[in-house]
């Protein structure tokens, strides 16, 4: 995109799409120097194991750079949440804490979740789905009362919701228990 107008946009390409709103999303980039430097394993991310070390020893990494195994999804995943970070960096700290030969290390198997609020409208994430084959949704998007839910199979990996905040707790719930 190079142009935005009150009515339209104008792609690199010089075409010109109508458009009424025009939403953008910007993500992060990783600053990977440092784990390139330490040459621990990158794949969209650091990999690290369920207790946020690197296959080197006492390496560990936590936050928007960590790309670790979620049990839920059974898949290496990384999310860019600051709550998500913080939990992270909390379990990093205690497991270079602890004495690894005692057993006493901690995996981080929190559900991931996020939510973003766009004026008086918040929505709510709970789980991870880079991939899906289906999508239930559950009332009224129109009318901003609606839970979403993105299914592999049989199995729900995330949910969506819109005022539907309970619903986004029991969905949450239920993603630990089945861990």
């Amino acid at each position: 995109m190079t142009a935005i107008a009150a009515d339209s946009v104008t792609l690199a390409n010089g075409e010109k799409l109508s458009a009424d709103l025009v939403a953008i999303g910007i993500g992060v980039r990783l600053s990977m120097e440092l784990a390139e430097s330490a040459r621990v394993e990158i794949d969209r991310g650091v990999v690290v194991d369920k207790y946020l070390e690197t296959k080197m020893p006492g390496i560990f990494a936590a936050g928007d750079v960590a790309r670790w195994p979620d049990r839920h999804t059974g898949e290496h995943i990384r999310v860019e949440h600051w709550v998500v970070a913080e939990r992270q960096g909390q379990t990093a700290a205690r497991n270079m804490l602890a004495d690894a030969a005692s057993g006493e290390r901690e995996r981080f198997d929190a559900v991931p979740f996020f939510w973003s609020a766009h004026y008086d409208k918040v929505i709510r994430y709970v789980g991870h789905a880079e991939r899906w084959d289906s999508v239930e949704v559950d009332g009224n998007l129109d009318a901003q009362d609606a839970k979403v839910a993105y299914k592999l199979g049989a199995r729900t990996l995330a949910v969506a919701t819109l005022n539907r905040d309970v619903e986004s707790l029991r969905a949450e719930l239920a993603m630990e228990r089945a861990r």
